[in-house]
């Protein structure tokens, strides 16, 4: 379709720039800690889980509700697929990045490997309507019937090993810096897919609305355009964090 005919959404745009906002302060918490300025479980410690499920929450939403403005605004699988390449190059990139600072627990299903290939899922399921509903109840409940069925099946344990634990149906967490497996957070893209999809169906004019108010405050219109750039923010703020750190433990 013509460029002047797929506007941006400036308020879904401000909801993923949030988002990023968040995100870095989580890691720049998580930075103090790795470098001793900070003492804290990241790990265990409901304070941060919580956050970090939060994040990836918001983050996964949006990216739910950008596949139903696309899909509505006739985006071609080319124009998909080129974007899908950046997101799998750059989970590719933080796989290695990470092996070299946490060999031990580096990030093989993070972040960007779940929305890689959720997001070829959520453009398959694009057509299927209301059934977008139960389909992502369906995926967010998975995991916990996983976890029944393993009191029940102990030889379900393969499902721990790193060859099926992407899928999320699991009994333990494995060891890693960051997991954002297949289940439940498909569910959490659908929920944004048909979400999405209700909203340009049933309330576009209020969503055009709080778009433009939104580019009417210059606070607002900053995190629309670091919305904009999500993906180059995301793969470039942890080196800069780590970057500086690193210096000042140079200087210390």
């Amino acid at each position: 379709m013509p460029a002047a005919s797929t506007p941006r959404f400036a308020a879904v745009d401000c909801l993923r720039g949030l988002a990023m906002l968040w995100m870095t302060g989580f890691h720049f918490c998580f930075d103090l800690q790795h470098f001793g300025y900070l003492q804290a479980n990241f790990y265990g410690d409901p304070f941060w889980t919580l956050q970090r499920a939060a994040i990836v929450t918001l983050f996964v939403f949006c990216a739910g509700l950008g596949q139903a403005i696309a899909v509505q605004q006739g985006q071609g699988w080319g124009r998909f697929g080129k974007r899908w390449a950046q997101i799998a190059g750059c989970a590719l990139l933080v796989s290695a990045g990470s092996w070299f600072m946490f060999p031990q627990s580096y990030i093989y299903f993070g972040i960007l490997h779940g929305m890689a290939l959720m997001l070829l899922l959520a453009r398959a399921m694009a057509g299927a309507g209301r059934l977008l509903w139960p389909l992502a109840l369906l995926a967010l409940a998975l995991p916990w019937l996983a976890a029944w069925c393993h009191s029940l099946w102990p030889a379900l344990d393969f499902l721990n090993a790193r060859a099926f634990n992407w899928l999320g149906l699991i009994s333990r967490k494995p060891i890693t810096e960051d997991y954002a497996p297949l289940f439940p957070w498909l569910g959490v893209m659908l929920l944004g897919l048909a979400g999405g999809q209700w909203l340009l169906r049933q309330r576009a004019v209020a969503l055009q609305a709080a778009s433009a108010a939104a580019m009417a405050h210059a606070p607002l219109r900053g995190l629309a355009f670091l919305g904009r750039w999500s993906l180059s923010y995301y793969m470039l703020h942890q080196p800069v964090l780590i970057g500086v750190f690193s210096l000042l433990a140079l200087l210390r």
